[in-house]
């Protein structure tokens, strides 16, 4: 643990620079996001607006009408397409309240919550311990290189599967789940979807993780 922290804490150092040009993800010491990933987690965060908007139960009235001879068309926001729109709007923006967790190999590196190396380096600091990292302290938190590339990456596949997601919502929204439905059907065809099924699973209170694999 001591000596990952010490390779983050270099690999900080060394994009804090100014002297050096760096070009690629090996110059930078970082690992962006594969294209399973990305989508894994666009499907995690549409799915989880998509749920939050599903518990409004308001009637939409729809269309014009100049007269009370020919009302609205009435339907329910929940099977709405003001409803679709509203949770895609900004979905790819909640990927900057992710952090990469680095001690970590597989796609549960990325997650919501502090990493362990920043909540030891924090401690440190809360302790009195000069820790310089050539950064600004307040700075630290801040989304890194891989969360920022991959907000990029998520709008340009959201982009490229807007038909695909269209096509859930309208036909197959409670039969399929839209992890499977997106990635694994259109998204990720012919292409490696094992971090589908990698999870962050509790282990008693101690506050620790372990990735596992389940069946979607």
């Amino acid at each position: 643990m001591i000596l990952k922290i010490f390779m983050f804490v270099m690999y900080l150092v060394f994009v804090a620079s100014n002297d050096v040009e760096v070009k690629t993800e090996e110059d930078l010491g970082v690992k962006y996001a594969n294209r399973c990933e990305v989508c894994k987690i666009l499907a995690t965060e549409l799915q989880t607006r998509l749920e939050e908007t599903g518990k409004v139960h308001d009637i939409l009235e729809i269309g014009y009408s100049l007269d009370d001879v020919q009302p609205k068309k009435r339907t329910k926001y929940e099977k709405s397409e003001l409803r679709l729109i509203e949770s895609l709007d900004g979905v790819c923006e909640k990927i900057l309240e992710y952090n990469i967790h680095k001690e970590r190999q597989d796609s549960t590196r990325f997650a919501k919550g502090m990493s362990q190396t920043f909540q030891t380096l924090h401690g440190l600091v809360d302790k009195g311990v000069k820790v310089d990292l050539g950064i600004p302290y307040e700075l630290w938190d801040k989304p890194s290189a891989e969360i920022t590339q991959m907000k990029s990456q998520c709008e340009s596949l959201l982009e490229e599967n807007e038909e695909a997601i269209e096509d859930w919502y309208w036909k197959h929204q409670g039969s399929i789940d839209l992890k499977n439905y997106l990635c694994v059907k259109h998204a990720l065809r012919n292409t490696d979807d094992s971090c589908l099924y990698e999870e962050l699973q509790s282990k008693g209170d101690t506050g620790t993780v372990e990735s596992t694999k389940t069946e979607l």
